[in-house]
């Protein structure tokens, strides 16, 4: 059934565009363009709902494509299987790109898949954790060393003056609670999904420390290396209508999002955690208004911001060599508005 008129200004309105002919019956069919693997930086998990349903909404089949998701754990992993050659695209976080950058690997990122910085520090309230600061000597948890919890609390602690050498890092797996509630760490690095299924598990009451109020910077974006970016163009603009029109139907239909998580995800058993984990990613896609307030595109890059990321990294010593985000961040590959 096609869409009312009010649904299609709900979808133009997400996606940025003047229209967007979205029933599917009048997609036209688009030539077989071949397969694209995404490295990602978690296992198939409910927050990524929108590309775990390629096999029920065919998003990426009506643009030509075979998707494939290859699991990982961290934005570094996802970078590192970017550049071996076992994925096209990568899945990854600011800083595990910027890390990359810094090590001389030529890369490019085109389309900002979360603008809103989700990732916090948690601890219990008995640990009285409530600054950077107090994270001197404390044993913390991240999601692995690749990953963006831990990229995020090094952030953390360069701002309070701490290092690496301050604190004990333990790797306690994505998602993972219980080493917190088991008084196993006195924090844990984590994303606003993560601390959502922490109190659905019984995490009790807890201080969170908020990156995005030292830094706020993007969490994900989908990162390409050079080459493929200078030699298949027309792939990389399919991938990425189909990667937008799947996040705009997420965001339409995030009721219909948490049924499918939970045949699609491996942690998608609980249907209203999935209704809960979908509204906090479909927020966090949300491109951030430009200077006038006008409204991004989703995908679109807040360049000043970026720039200003880029410049912490550097000063806090996290990478040796200043990155001009300009060369590095591209927009040219983005959906572009579709008349009917």
């Amino acid at each position: 059934m096609p869409f009312s008129p009010s649904r299609r200004a709900l979808l133009a309105a997400f996606a940025g565009l003047a229209t967007l002919p979205y029933a599917r019956a009048a997609r036209a069919q688009t030539p077989a363009q071949g397969k694209i693997t995404v490295a990602g930086w978690s296992k198939p998990i409910s927050e990524i709902t929108n590309l775990l349903v390629e096999p029920d909404k065919g998003f990426f089949k009506e643009q030509g494509l075979e998707l494939v998701y290859l699991p990982g754990a961290g934005g570094g992993d996802a970078i590192r299987n970017l550049l071996s050659g076992q994925a096209d695209v990568a899945f990854t976080d600011p800083g595990s790109f910027f890390m990359a950058l810094d090590k001389g690997e030529p890369l490019r990122a085109i389309y900002d898949i979360y603008p809103q910085n989700v990732f916090n520090v948690v601890s219990l309230k008995s640990k009285n954790i409530t600054r950077p600061e107090d994270l001197r000597g404390k044993r913390i948890g991240v999601y692995s060393l690749s990953s963006g919890t831990r990229q995020n609390l090094l952030v953390l602690l360069h701002r309070a003056g701490l290092t690496e050498s301050d604190v004990e890092i333990v790797v306690t797996g994505v998602l993972n609670f219980a080493p917190l509630i088991q008084g196993q760490v006195d924090a844990l690095a984590a994303t606003d999904t993560g601390l959502l299924v922490g109190r659905r598990r019984g995490l009790g009451e807890v201080n969170v420390i908020e990156v995005r109020d030292h830094l706020n910077i993007s969490s994900d974006m989908f990162v390409v290396r050079e080459s493929t970016y200078q030699q298949q163009q027309p792939l990389l603009r399919a991938f990425l209508k189909a990667y937008r029109d799947s996040a705009v139907w997420m965001m339409a239909n995030p009721d219909e999002a948490a049924t499918l998580a939970m045949k699609r995800a491996i942690d998608g058993t609980d249907r209203d955690m999935n209704a809960a984990v979908i509204q906090l990613r479909n927020a966090a896609a949300q491109a951030i208004p430009g200077p006038d307030g006008a409204r991004r595109p989703l995908g679109a890059f807040d360049m000043a911001a970026w720039q200003q990321a880029a410049n912490v990294y550097h000063q806090l010593g996290l990478i040796q060599r200043p990155i001009d985000v300009s060369r590095v961040l591209d927009m040219r590959l983005l959906p572009e508005a579709i008349n009917e």
